[in-house]
């Protein structure tokens, strides 16, 4: 094989670890939703799906360490750094993505979720000083027109809980702008597989813990179907996804997993009309198309923009 065909195979498989990895990720917020179903609180669910993926995550973690040169590896100061991320990534954000969950529907979560790359410039203009581009705000006020939009054209939204569910989810998603933005010099001295693994057990951890403090040690009551749709929901929303956009990002670099996320709010959309039978009428259209362009925008800009 040509080294040619060989580099167009290898982006060619970058694009397709992406896109699986960007679908798995969508169906998270369905998976939650049928959950709750079963009563299942949401400090007991983040417990039982990072308990379920811990394991995977530390030995991860291990292999990482071990197969670095000792000079090579991250020293205490960066894998503290590393844990305080993760928690405010992993922790925070998801506890507030998960409890919004609970009177938000799964299609509007998604959509304020995608719109956290602007929230990451916002940020870094007011923190490191980071220059805000035309196409950023032009992104930006497409994608919150179309959230107004959808809110203020189904009165169903405007109530009390509606509302503070939209609150919740917003604040998770800037939370994990702020991940983004404080992770990515930690990801250059760690590299981004040991730094997944020390990121996500200690989230996990923590969020045990949070369980522990709250319960006691004592299993979740939950039944069959419950604990199925949990291990899905660890393996097939946390795991496999994670690894394959990291993968992916390896092959294609992160604008290309950017634009080919752009895929995963049309997958919890479908997924939500289909299995949840939530509504979708010409206010959750228009508020689609609008969100999803000004995402899709700024991403498709970014990426042909040279960099230094």
């Amino acid at each position: 094989m040509s080294s040619q065909s060989h580099s167009a195979s290898w982006r060619l498989t970058g694009f397709a670890l992406s896109a699986v990895g960007a679908m798995l990720f969508a169906i998270k917020g369905v998976l939650i939703k049928l959950i709750y179903a079963y009563q299942v609180d949401t400090t007991a669910l983040l417990a039982v799906r990072m308990a379920l993926s811990l394991p995977v995550f530390l030995a991860v973690g291990i292999v990482e360490w071990r197969r670095r040169p000792v000079d090579r590896r991250p020293n205490a100061k960066s894998i503290g750094l590393a844990a305080l991320v993760g928690i405010l990534g992993y922790h925070l954000s998801s506890w507030l993505d998960f409890e919004g969950l609970q009177t938000l529907e799964a299609q509007t979560e998604r959509l304020i979720l995608f719109t956290y790359p602007f929230m990451v410039l916002l940020f870094g203009r007011l923190l490191f000083r980071h220059r805000m581009r035309a196409h950023a705000l032009a992104g930006a006020g497409l994608s919150y027109a179309g959230l107004i939009l959808m809110f203020g054209a189904d009165p169903a939204r405007l109530t009390p809980a509606m509302l503070g569910g939209a609150a919740l989810v917003l604040c998770a998603a800037a939370f994990f702008a702020l991940y983004q933005l404080f992770a990515r010099e930690l990801i250059l001295r760690c590299g981004p597989a040991l730094f997944t693994a020390i990121a996500m057990s200690t989230a996990s951890t923590t969020l045990i813990a949070q369980y522990l403090l709250a319960q006691g040690i004592a299993i979740p009551p939950a039944p069959l179907p419950a604990w199925s749709l949990m291990a899905a929901l660890a393996l097939f929303s946390t795991v496999v996804p994670t690894f394959m956009m990291s993968a992916g990002t390896a092959r294609i670099g992160a604008q290309g997993t950017a634009i080919i996320s752009t895929v995963s709010p049309l997958v919890t959309i479908v997924l939500a009309i289909l299995i949840l039978g939530e509504p979708f009428g010409w206010p959750e259209a228009a508020g689609t198309a609008l969100v999803v362009g000004g995402v899709g925008l700024f991403t498709l800009i970014e990426s042909r923009r040279p960099r230094a």
